[in-house]
């Protein structure tokens, strides 16, 4: 029976986590002219925009990210006519996510992919493997060469396998910061110098990430440089948490152009079977161009097969209600899946553009491309996701 899963981090729910320490709701009023607030010793970044004077379609108006953990977006808002500012993110207050982070985190930085939308690198999603005696890691395999990741996940159930998840870079602070202010709002960008990971990975990578506010769009992008001397097999991906302004979920449509689904062992694990099946006929259809409403359907799931619009995989979420549309648009190519995450309960839903599917490197596949990118060394991939805003 597929189950809610909730993730443990050292025997802590997270969920119980944010409420205790926040004492908020994830979507809390964000404000986007506040002072910067310093997270592991770094201050917040905002930038911030006016909306057109007299504006009569939805435009951005600020984002803040936090450079302590790879410029990760802590909000983004947007104002909608005749309705002002929203958050565009389910996520707390500055403060309080500050506070989360500084007080609560783990030293992977796993509350990090709890809120706001955080980068992930060298792989988002589940990866399975051997676990150490000491349960502090796990090893898997890439062409014959040990990977030895943080096992810093696990369900809550009784049996549940702990594994690696959402990348090395949850904590890492980016380096050559950069802040471009312009009149339709601008740019942030960073460097890490990540090495190998503190042997977790097989060559040495080089990130630029870059965060680009305009009225129209939202633009992020990260690309990975191989500077090492091995081939390395890379994924990338965020972890959004996109706001639903009504708070009424269950007439909250969503649209995925994907036609098939990846299995999984249970909602708790949320293991991939290596099985791919039909969206078609079946609840998991979202490709109705005006989306399918979510009711009271569980979600986290990966869909594949994606159909492109002019080169880019839209994926729309749509709040009647609340007379609010945002589009998340991969852009790169090398985007091959879309990992939702939506809880009945909740009032977000979370929308994954990355590389790969769950657990790539897992025996399941069968030998099957799963969309991690091999990168030689002095090669490249970029990663680049925009989003825009629409009234539905």
């Amino acid at each position: 029976m597929n189950v809610p899963r909730t993730h443990f981090i050292l025997g802590v729910t997270l969920s119980s986590v944010i409420v205790a320490v926040t004492g908020i709701t994830m979507t809390s009023p964000a404000h986007a002219e506040s002072p910067s607030v310093t997270v592991n010793g770094m201050p917040s970044v905002t930038l911030s925009r006016k909306p057109t004077p007299g504006a009569t379609k939805p435009e951005f108006t600020s984002v803040t990210v936090l450079p302590s953990r790879a410029l990760m977006l802590q909000q983004v808002t947007a104002y909608f006519p005749g309705k002002g500012e929203i958050n565009v993110l389910a996520s707390p207050s500055l403060e309080e996510s500050a506070r989360m982070l500084n007080e609560m985190d783990t030293p992977n930085g796993d509350l990090g992919y709890r809120l706001g939308a955080a980068f992930l690198f060298p792989y988002p999603n589940r990866i399975r493997g051997k676990l150490s005696a000491d349960g502090k890691t796990i090893t898997t395999e890439w062409r014959d060469k040990i990977i030895n990741l943080p096992a810093n996940s696990i369900g809550k159930l009784t049996g549940a396998e702990r594994h690696a998840m959402h990348g090395l870079i949850l904590k890492t602070p980016v380096t050559d910061l950069k802040v471009t202010h312009t009149p339709d709002g601008g740019t942030i960008s960073g460097v890490i110098h990540g090495g190998d990971f503190n042997g977790h990975w097989l060559s040495k990578t080089d990130l630029v990430i870059r965060i680009t506010l305009s009225g129209n769009n939202l633009d992020a992008s990260i690309v990975a440089h191989n500077v090492g001397n091995e081939d390395e097999p890379v994924g990338i991906g965020w972890h959004p948490y996109f706001n639903l302004p009504s708070g009424d979920r269950t007439q909250v449509r969503l649209h995925i152009p994907g036609s098939e689904l990846a299995k999984v062992d249970n909602y708790d694990n949320v293991f991939p079977t290596g099985q791919l099946v039909p969206v078609a006929g079946t609840a998991y259809d979202f490709r109705a161009p005006d989306g399918k409403a979510l009711g009271d359907q569980f979600l986290d799931d990966n869909w594949s097969h994606l159909t492109r619009t002019a080169g880019v995989v839209v994926v729309k979420v749509i709040d009647p209600a609340a007379k609010y549309g945002v589009r998340i648009e991969g852009v790169s190519p090398e985007i091959k899946t879309i990992q939702a995450y939506a809880p009945p309960t909740q009032k977000f839903i979370a929308i994954e553009d990355q590389f790969n599917f769950g657990d790539p490197f897992g025996k399941e596949w069968d030998k099957m491309d799963t969309g991690m990118v091999t990168l030689h060394p002095g090669q490249s991939t970029q990663w680049h996701v925009r989003l825009g805003l629409f009234i539905p």
